[in-house]
């Protein structure tokens, strides 16, 4: 099943979200409606508070990004083909390397990207959808993903990164986006 997917404004966004365990209710039910509405929306990532849950759980699947690659930009990064992952109760161990910029886009935020800051390595320590425990590292446009999925389960927005003066020139499209003011081909819902 499609779930609609908060808007910017929405409180949950910006709520720092809670492990769970494996007898977390119906979570085969919302892993499958996560990955549905990731995929209908034309995402590479969900994170659990962009459809109302304040747990630490979301998917990547940056293998998109480089299926749509052009074709100059192939071979370029050093993840590629991506990797496609369920993250449960995910915990940064350490990032590193350069900061490199890409531009970056959210679901919950339609119609504004930007360029975006982020470390080009993560280690993460985390649990698969059978809670099975990992310690992993990922790199390149992977990590990058993982980095703006993380920042949801804790409350934090790919917006937080831009400088002042961004953030204010883009207020009127931020405010129009939590006001139900955006047209997009994607459910969504809109804080009350």
């Amino acid at each position: 099943m499609i779930l609609p997917i908060v808007a910017y404004g929405t409180p949950i966004l910006r709520t720092v979200c809670k492990d769970i365990d494996a007898e977390y209710p119906q979570l085969d039910k919302l892993l499958e409606d996560m990955w549905e509405t990731m995929y209908a929306s034309n995402g590479v990532g969900l994170a659990a508070p962009q459809v109302n849950r304040d747990i630490r759980l979301f998917i990547v699947d940056s293998s998109q990004i480089f299926a749509n690659l052009d074709e100059e930009d192939k071979g370029k990064y050093p993840d590629e083909p991506g990797t496609k992952q369920v993250f449960i109760n995910a915990h940064i161990v350490s990032d590193d390397g350069d900061e490199w910029s890409y531009n970056e886009g959210c679901l919950s935020i339609p119609k504004i990207r930007e360029d975006i800051f982020r470390k080009q390595e993560v280690t993460l320590e985390f649990d698969d959808e059978n809670f099975e425990h990992h310690i992993k590292t990922f790199n390149g446009i992977t990590a990058r993903v993982i980095l703006h999925e993380y920042d949801h389960i804790e409350g934090k927005l790919f917006i937080d990164y831009m400088k002042p003066l961004k953030r204010k020139l883009l207020k009127g499209k931020l405010d129009d986006i939590s006001k139900g003011k955006v047209n997009v081909d994607y459910k969504m819902s809109f804080p009350k």
